[in-house]
């Protein structure tokens, strides 16, 4: 099975297994270290149901939704849509469906470990910020719990964080820091005989 298939399966339990996983301290750091400013444009890639959605319309922005999983977006649109300022598009990572320079930030959580060229996700995610715009990923540290690459179909076993850093100035952003979250993801395998407990990054940068 890859990504596609098991995030269609599970698109609409996810918000309650999304709440297992880790908490709104997360999408908070985000938008923290990003100042996020009410009335301005964000993209969230790689929205799944819109974890970080749900928090940038609560402050005010605007947001355009990205997802290559169809189930997932439809989850969006049917839990926002009261909001007249969310748009959502079906794409993949290396070809955004986005213009380029469009928006004033944009926001990737736990999006980056299920890509298969972490560096090219990063550089489109840079194609479509304004000049001046902040890139912000939140995404899993290294580590070696393997049932999460065969039950939950991660491409990558988490980050190293001198690794995302180099990303990103590849990528030509600058004033790059990558720190820690503050909280952990954790997750059960299937089996229940197995649990993660891994440390969150934060990745920043600017245009």
């Amino acid at each position: 099975m890859d990504s596609k298939l098991y995030f269609k399966e599970v698109a609409n339990q996810w918000d309650n297994m999304r709440e297992e996983f880790f908490t709104a301290e997360v999408r908070d750091k985000a938008y923290e270290v990003a100042e996020v400013k009410d009335g301005e444009l964000a993209a969230d890639i790689g929205a799944g149901t819109g974890f970080i959605t749900e928090g940038l319309l609560k402050k005010g922005l605007k947001v355009i939704a990205v997802d290559r999983s169809e189930e997932m977006l439809e989850e969006i649109k049917k839990k926002f849509n009261s909001f007249g300022d969310v748009e959502c598009l079906q794409g993949e990572a290396e070809k955004l469906p986005v213009e380029s320079e469009a928006v004033d930030y944009a926001m990737a959580n736990m999006f980056l470990h299920h890509v298969e060229e972490p560096l090219a996700a990063i550089k489109e995610m840079v194609r479509i910020i304004k000049p001046g715009g902040k890139l912000v990923i939140t995404d899993l540290d290294e580590h070696n719990f393997e049932f999460l690459r065969t039950e939950q179909q991660d491409k990558w076993m988490g980050f190293d964080r001198k690794a995302i850093e180099n990303w990103f100035l590849a990528a030509g952003l600058k004033n790059v820091v990558v720190d820690c979250v503050g909280g952990n993801c954790c997750a059960s395998s299937s089996c229940g005989c197995e649990k993660a407990s891994i440390s969150i990054f934060v990745a920043y940068g600017e245009k």
